[in-house]
């Protein structure tokens, strides 16, 4: 078998439709070489359904991040899909959810519980999320690449969700640093807007990401999910073997621009 991802086993978070970037993930890892394996969140019917449009219908384990008990079993749910002594060679975080009230301008009023829930679901379950999986990662070593949107700046009604974003950037540091003696690589893919699923959640996103058509020096298409899915394979290949901690843009440039 030949490909980048050849013989790896590769766990994809945050498939729900065949527009989102984790879809597209799990296509080219499995284009690659790669064996993978999807979780979801309360749809499982509708992932199960996507699923069946890979190249390779892929097993769907359901995943609560904010349920311990899913986290606890996850290691064993995906040991039953890989086998027992399997090992895992890469995670994909795609994971993020903030409350209605804390989107959408009304970052002032937002209480603290909206704001608990964007930021333990967007930022804390990455760690989460890895830690529920370190018995199966760290077996040969792997990487975990994470899903980001650019946290340097304030963006118009992003609000609590652009601080998740700030913590999961900082989370993707610390999770590098403690786990980089066990050869597990932390990254994130910081990618531009893409008219999916959890765009639509977002109130303004046509303004957010009307600042693409005019700033990305090499262009930006919001329908095309396939350049972050790029690179978050290419980080979960062995062409990245010392890379860690990083944060690899794949948004057209914007976020390099200045006035």
């Amino acid at each position: 078998m030949s490909g980048l991802l050849a013989g790896k086993r590769i766990l994809v978070t945050g498939v729900l439709t065949d527009a989102s970037i984790a879809f597209h993930v799990a296509r080219l890892a499995q284009d690659e070489g790669a064996e993978v394996v999807l979780t979801g969140f309360g749809r499982l019917s509708l992932v199960e359904r996507i699923s069946r449009r890979l190249p390779k219908p892929a097993p769907v384990i359901e995943l609560d991040v904010q349920n311990a008990e899913h986290l606890d079993g996850l290691a064993a749910r995906v040991g039953e899909h890989l086998g027992e002594d399997a090992n895992l060679d890469g995670v994909v975080h795609s994971i993020a959810f903030a409350p209605q009230d804390a989107l959408g301008g009304n970052f002032l009023n937002t209480g603290w519980d909206s704001v608990a829930t964007a930021v333990e679901v967007s930022a804390y379950s990455l760690k989460s999320l890895t830690m529920a999986l370190l018995p199966l990662l760290e077996r040969r070593g792997g990487s975990v690449v994470g899903l980001d949107f650019d946290a340097q700046l304030a963006w118009p009604k992003y609000d609590w969700m652009g601080v998740a974003k700030a913590a999961l950037e900082a989370t993707n540091r610390y999770l590098a640093r403690d786990l980089g003696g066990r050869n597990i690589r932390c990254n994130l893919v910081s990618a531009g807007p893409i008219k999916s699923m959890a765009a639509k959640s977002i109130p303004g996103f046509e303004e957010l990401a009307d600042v693409w058509n005019t700033r990305a020096p090499i262009g930006w298409e919001l329908t095309d999910p396939e350049p972050a899915a790029r690179g978050v394979v290419a980080l979960l290949s062995d062409w990245f073997p010392k890379t860690t901690g990083e944060i690899v843009h794949v948004d057209g440039g914007v976020h390099m621009m200045g006035a």
